[in-house]
């Protein structure tokens, strides 16, 4: 027996949603530095494949699949679509998400829907339909995105906040249904990183470096800053750790 971890993901495939920008594009990034071949999940053709060149240009695998994750019934297709350019995905990273950033007034029920479903139903639904393979191939890793609003409030974000509540709690209740399968199931809940979702706090000078301040560290997330946590949990020296919320924040959450 070796006390080494192995954090190596040689022969590992990874679907990640969300991944053509912004944490799932980087931790796509790290996922394939890794040794995983990536499959990057999104909507927009273009965005996709850039960061697919991306991965190629510093020697990873990777693949674009376009399709609109929101919609609930072409769920198992895009699980078929995954296999189709390395085989089964024994990782996926649920990465895709939105934050419209509407006063609690203001929500209407589309916002609402299209919200929760790509925050909780896509998650459960993409999972679910891919568990079968990470039983099969007696690995898996599902890696969800949680937030500092699974366990705190922020303005103008009702329907974010009650997503991502929920999925720390739908982490540990797959890490319940799966785990004994050799699937484990954990969540990374990010402090404030640059990406589309955050611009308008980072185009807000004065917010920025009050949230930095906020932190334990002193500054905000840097995209690189993922990595190491993504990879951690994608590996198999994340054998025993199940059902958990790591929070990637600089000690936001601990002040």
């Amino acid at each position: 027996m070796t006390m080494r971890p192995d954090f190596n993901l040689d022969g590992r495939v990874a679907l990640v949603t969300g991944g053509s920008s912004g944490l799932g594009l980087a931790i796509g990034e790290a996922l394939a530095a890794s040794g995983a071949r990536v499959v990057l999940a999104a909507r927009r053709q273009d965005a996709l494949d850039a960061g697919v060149e991306r991965i190629r240009s510093m020697g990873g695998q990777a693949a674009a699949l376009s399709a609109d994750l929101a919609d609930a019934r072409g769920l198992e297709e895009v699980a078929h679509r995954a296999t189709e350019a390395f085989g089964d995905p024994q990782i996926v990273v649920n990465a895709a998400g939105v934050n419209l950033r509407q006063p609690a007034e203001e929500v209407d029920l589309a916002s609402w829907e299209l919200t929760l479903q790509l925050h909780l139903g896509t998650p459960f639904f993409l999972s679910r339909a891919l568990a079968p393979g990470m039983r099969a191939a007696g690995y898996g890793r599902i890696i969800n995105l949680a937030s500092l609003q699974s366990s705190r409030a922020f303005p103008d974000s009702a329907p974010y906040g009650a997503g991502k509540g929920g999925i720390a709690q739908l982490t540990r209740a797959m890490a319940e249904a799966w785990s004994r399968h050799g699937i484990n199931a954990n969540a990374l809940a990010p402090g404030f990183f640059p990406t589309e979702l955050t611009s308008p706090v980072f185009d807000d000078a004065a917010r920025f470096e009050a949230l930095a301040r906020q932190t334990a560290i002193g500054r905000n997330g840097r995209l690189e800053d993922i990595a190491g946590p993504a990879v951690f949990l994608a590996s198999p020296a994340s054998a025993y750790v199940t059902g958990q919320i790591l929070h990637v924040d600089g000690g936001f959450t601990a002040k």
